[in-house]
């Protein structure tokens, strides 16, 4: 958290709490969360995550020669697709912000592969959202030419998830 504290020569200065930054960090990593902002009292603090990395900044007007430090997150895996998202205009998308898992539970078999036939209607994979299990659906009957996303991996709002020709 950010807050000003006097040092030795009587000017105030900023004390960024880096442990905090980094809880919540880990909390929109776990909840597929674009951004989330603290505030108690007279300090606030917003972290948000944009182009696979976290970056913290305190809400209230900071000096410029204190940034608030930077926690990194890897960047998601690209998915094992041969052609370029842009060409999955037609693969069916998330219709929330989540953690998409591709099997039932960590010991069970994957709903789906590539090669694999469905039916409209059959799950393909599940997003969690706040502790909710919502199960995704085949929109068409077919057969899956290419999952997009990795199991546990956070997924966005009309984010390209899953092919299926």
């Amino acid at each position: 958290m950010a807050s000003k504290k006097p040092n030795a020569g009587g000017k105030s200065g900023m004390n960024v709490d880096t442990a905090l930054v980094r809880e919540l960090a880990e909390l929109l990593n776990e909840t597929g969360l674009t951004e989330i902002e603290v505030e108690d009292d007279d300090r606030k603090i917003r972290v948000a995550r944009g182009g696979g990395s976290i970056v913290a900044a305190p809400a209230m007007a900071a000096p410029a020669a204190a940034p608030a430090p930077a926690a990194a997150v890897p960047a998601p895996e690209a998915a094992p697709a041969a052609t370029p998202a842009a060409d999955h205009a037609d693969a069916l998308k998330s219709p929330m912000v989540g953690t998409a898992y591709l099997a039932p539970e960590p010991s069970a078999p994957n709903f789906i592969k590539v090669g694999d036939t469905v039916a409209q209607g059959d799950t393909l994979l599940i997003v969690e959202a706040m502790k909710v299990m919502n199960p995704i659906a085949a929109d068409k009957a077919g057969t899956i030419k290419a999952i997009l996303v990795e199991n546990a991996q956070p997924v966005e709002f009309d984010q390209p998830l899953v092919v299926i020709g």
